[in-house]
């Protein structure tokens, strides 16, 4: 039975009444007996057989126990917050709402330091067992104390690699002159406020202060540096946590186990971020556009079940090429050669030279040795033979002079391209100008702006490794870095392992995947292997019926003939059809069109003649602005669904690419492609619960004013398929989510309207959060969501259930038995869930590689649980993970995260073509909804939409908050697919 646009969803089947009445809770999980199920790691955990009364709406704060004190532990306690206070007892309310009558109120919000998470309930059971080796290297520890010391250089805001040089001729100068304060002492040091030393230095509690003269290009610079004890470090105490003992891990030891291991490698190589680069020497990956590819290494010391683990990965990224500034130009401009610019550069050249160069730093070449070198600040509009600045002469008088004269004069040197711009350095008021010939790129570089297409490709090529290479490459390097031959490895007692830890793992079983029929009997299922299932023979679980569309062809007419478009028809209806979402007839409109302008006009024709318009193909001639334009005018401006097209895709059909096309359409147009059996889910459906997905995406390095998107997706039904889609700008660069509150209210209301439920259970799968935010995003945005539903009614209280999900991180796992291994690539099955050995000591977390990898090693999703009102044992909340990375309507395979987190990222990340303002600058925006392939999804039905946009800095938060609201029509269906 086909589901017309805009009607009724299916029927939901909760098997339960329509309402909870006010301060009612839902039914407790039903789960099978736990027999055979580890005890749980670390100290008791109470273990309810239901929900509790009144889960709190914040975490509580947990003060560590003091040193010394009982060795049992801490105090006994609920496992996710402090000591209880008496039964019933009321805490005060939420800041800025009434107490409800009759609701236990939860306690202050915690110190955003000092969060207690969720204790793992026990390992998981579930699936076959499959033996793995992960990058992760045992760390031997000491017994021992640590000496802290606080450091202060002035100048403050100096370099990591300049405080690094300080202290290191610091420890030098008065380890052999009086005072000899590190006698003996090989100190460790940060690069910015942290030293440690394995004995106390001779400076008891006071400060002290000390001079330090660095030698440097035609100056030495002196340096006052304050040392002052900070405290002890006790490795000890970690130790304790290791083994499940203290209820949190002691940061500062971890903290002072990484400065330790990386002081060494900080000092040889060039450091970014927690990997280590070296410049190519047996290599050369150019990308184009004066960047390189460098190879170096990921080092991190992480906590793990009893043990300390060092993970080391093989990391690759782009960094300037050391070269002349005028080989530069030609390849940012992409000439042949500088001697094809015999005039001054056009304000186009001029602009994307200036993108380029801005803030790289640069040394020039006319002073003999001494190579001083500048941050570019500017690229001056007027060439060298033009630009003028005042020069001082040595009788005292000041002149105009232009650049190229004061060369000539002042240097002796002649100019070879007086008529290029010059670059403007240092201080942009101090007006220092410099020929581009006497510049050169200074080495050592990480270029921070974005990559382009073919940059990334380019990039992937060069950096992709099959899993068993990436294994034998980060082998190799432990290997060669002799980690236990550093010297200040050695001087605080620590030894590694090695050899990469092996560790068992489960292959979780795989849902079924059910698609509709017009009849209960031919209702087929698929059943995925290697995380990939076909749709050929079977159809949408509920096709829509399309009547009413239209083709835009904004491809040129040689690029795109008549028959090309009616072949494309023919083929699409054929599809379409098979596919059960039958496309009735000729579309009502067939037009070529050119340009982005000519989008609002023609999208409101065709909406104002043809009523009850269901869709508009748009033909796209590659990259283009158009793209922008018919994504603003369709989502936000008129409520028409639009699917975009290339046009190599048009003149070329192939099956894969028109079933992903239908994949997209059928859910933009209200259908349901595909759910899960509903046998196999797991027992959390049987109450009504809503999937919530949330992201924050932001501009790119290097952008500082434009706003970071918040999005949240909320699933509409059981199964659970549809979503809808909530989005808001915030203040650049701002990871929490401002007005999730309001966000989520909106969700549980859009629920309730479409189900006729309230959600007994809410779980987030939150996006793009770092472990150092943990403490920040659980104290604010849990409480957003709880203040969402006590807007709506008072007492109403569902559990909640908070879960990170990370993709970035450098965790790999590899299968100790050939016989384990998938594919070309040799990675791991889908479906491959990790919760010990690696994982924390003591939180509940785990790693789940949910999709096949077809390039490259696949990198497992690392899903850390923030909050857990629900009380989910392990194996239920990674199975029904592993259920939701099956529910992507894109493609026909199981995707790396969960779907609403990837439909956040994906709602996010269409806001940002909201945004692009019809008139400003777009020229290399663009892209088309076909023919880009993710590392999730390799059948092409992809949005190719991973091009930076010109969106206009200059409006008020209002009204890019304006832009980004979709129209009321579009956010019936999910018109981010």
């Amino acid at each position: 039975m086909y589901q017309a646009p805009g009607g009724p969803p299916p029927p939901l089947h909760y098997g339960m009444p329509p309402l909870y009445g006010p301060g009612t809770q839902p039914p407790p999980i039903q789960r099978p007996p736990a027999g055979g199920m580890p005890p749980p790691i670390g100290p008791p955990s109470h273990a309810p057989t239901s929900l509790p009364p009144a889960p709190p709406p914040v975490p509580m704060s947990v003060v560590p126990p003091p040193v010394g004190g009982p060795p049992g532990g801490p105090p006994s306690g609920p496992s996710r917050g402090g000591p209880p206070g008496p039964p019933g007892a009321p805490g005060p309310a939420l800041p800025g709402l009434p107490a409800p009558a009759g609701v236990p109120q939860s306690p202050s919000p915690p110190q955003i330091d000092q969060v207690l998470l969720p204790r793992r309930p026990g390992i998981g059971l579930e699936g076959r067992k499959i033996l793995l080796r992960a990058n992760h290297f045992q760390m031997k520890i000491p017994h021992t104390d640590i000496y802290h010391y606080d450091i202060t250089i002035t100048p403050e805001k100096c370099p990591r690699r300049v405080n690094r040089e300080v202290i290191d001729y610091l420890v030098g100068a008065y380890s052999r002159n009086a005072p000899k304060i590190f006698e003996g002492q090989m100190p460790v040091f940060d690069g910015r406020k942290n030293m440690y030393t394995k004995k106390q230095l001779p400076i008891g509690q006071e400060k002290l202060e000390l001079e330090v003269t660095l030698p440097g290009d035609g100056r030495d610079r002196a340096f006052q540096v304050v040392l002052k004890f900070a405290g002890f470090v006790s490795l000890a105490l970690l130790e304790q946590a290791l083994e499940g003992r203290l209820p949190i891990m002691p940061f500062d030891a971890i903290q002072a186990l990484d400065v330790i291991m990386r002081h060494l490698p900080s000092m040889t190589y060039t450091p970014v971020g927690r990997s280590f680069f070296s410049p190519p020497t047996d290599y050369f990956h150019p990308l184009g556009g004066g960047r390189e590819v460098w190879f170096g290494f990921h080092q991190s010391v992480r906590p793990s079940m009893w043990k300390m683990m060092l993970n080391i990965d093989v990391s690759a990224t782009a960094f300037y090429k050391a070269q002349p500034i005028t080989d530069f130009l030609v390849e940012t401009l992409d000439m042949q050669s500088i001697s094809e610019q015999r005039r001054p550069l056009t304000d186009s050249q001029r602009v994307k030279f200036t993108k380029e160069i801005k803030g790289l730093k640069i040394e020039v070449t006319h002073c003999g040795t001494m190579r001083r070198k500048y941050r570019v600040c500017n690229v001056t509009k007027r060439p060298a033979s033009a630009q003028t600045f005042p020069w001082q002469m040595e009788n005292g008088q000041t002149v105009e002079c232009t650049v190229a004269r004061y060369f000539r004069e002042r240097h002796n040197k002649i100019l070879q391209y007086p008529h290029l711009p010059c670059l403007q350095v240092g201080q942009e008021q101090r007006h220092t100008y410099l020929p581009l010939e006497v510049c050169n790129i200074v080495a050592g570089q990480r270029c921070i702006k974005k990559l382009t297409d073919m940059q990334t490709s380019t990039m992937i090529k060069a950096t992709a490794r099959s899993a068993p290479d990436r294994e034998k490459e980060i082998n190799n390097l432990v290997k060669k870095a002799q980690f236990n031959s550093d010297r200040f490895v050695q001087e605080f007692g620590l030894a590694i392992s090695t050899e990469m830890v092996q560790i068992e793992g489960r292959v979780l079983p795989v849902p079924k995947i059910q698609y509709g029929g017009k009849t209960p009997q031919n209702k087929f299922q698929a059943i995925p292997q290697s995380g990939v299932w076909d749709m050929r023979g079977k159809q949408f679980h509920t096709g829509v019926e399309i009547r009413i569309w239209a083709i835009a062809c904004f491809a040129a007419q040689h690029q795109c003939k008549e028959d090309s478009l009616r072949n494309f028809t023919s083929q699409l209806q054929k599809i379409s059809n098979d596919a059960g979402m039958p496309i009735m007839g000729q579309p009502c409109f067939c037009k070529y069109a050119v340009g982005a302008d000519q989008v609002e006009p023609m999208f409101r024709h065709l909406k104002k003649t043809y009523k009850g318009l269901q869709l508009i193909v748009v033909v796209l001639p590659g990259k283009t602005p158009v793209y922008a334009e018919v994504k603003r005018v369709g989502d936000t401006l008129l409520g028409v669904a639009t699917q975009c097209v290339q046009v190599k895709n048009v003149n070329r059909t192939t099956a894969q690419t028109l079933s992903n096309l239908c994949l997209k359409i059928n859910v933009k147009l209200g259908g349901v492609n595909n759910i899960l059996a509903p046998r196999d889910r797991p027992q959390v459906f049987r109450q009504p619960v809503i999937f919530l997905g949330a992201d924050v995406t932001h501009p790119p390095a290097g952008d500082d004013k434009k706003p970071s998107i918040a999005a949240v997706v909320g699933s509409m039904d059981a199964h659970p398929s549809r979503y809808c889609a909530t989005v808001r700008v915030q203040q650049h660069r701002q990871e929490i989510i401002a007005e999730l509150s309001e966000m989520v209210r909106e969700l549980l209301v859009s629920f309730y309207r479409t189900t006729q439920f309230k959600p007994a259970r809410i779980i987030m799968y939150r996006d793009g959060v770092s472990e150092g935010q943990f403490p920040q995003v659980l104290h604010h945005e849990l409480r957003a969501i709880r203040q969402a539903c006590l807007q709506l009614e008072a007492g109403y209280q569902p559990g909640i259930t908070f879960i990170v999900v990370q993709k970035r991180h450098h965790t790999r796992l590899f299968c100790a038995e050939r016989k384990e291994q998938i594919g070309k690539s040799g990675n791991i099955p889908a479906g491959t869930t990790v919760d010990t050995g690696i994982t924390h000591p003591r939180e509940f977390d785990f790693y789940l590689c949910s999709h096949a990898g077809i390039q490259g090693t696949s990198r497992p999703s690392h899903y850390h649980v923030l909050w857990d009102d629900n009380e989910f044992s392990a194996d239920e909340l990674q199975c029904l993970t592993y259920q939701l990375c099956h529910t992507y309507v894109r493609c026909t395979r199981s995707v790396s995260i969960p779907a609403p987190a990837y439909y956040a990222h994906l709602v996010a990340f269409r806001a940002r073509y909201h945004l692009v303002e019809k008139d400003h600058d777009r020229g290399f925006n663009g892209g088309s909804e076909t023919g880009h392939m993710s590392a999730n999804n390799s059948n092409g039905g992809g949005d190719g939409t991973g091009h930076h946009h010109g969106v206009s800095s200059g409006r008020s938060l209002e009204e890019m908050t304006s832009a980004v609201k979709v129209h009321k029509d579009t956010l019936k269906v999910m018109y981010f697919a």
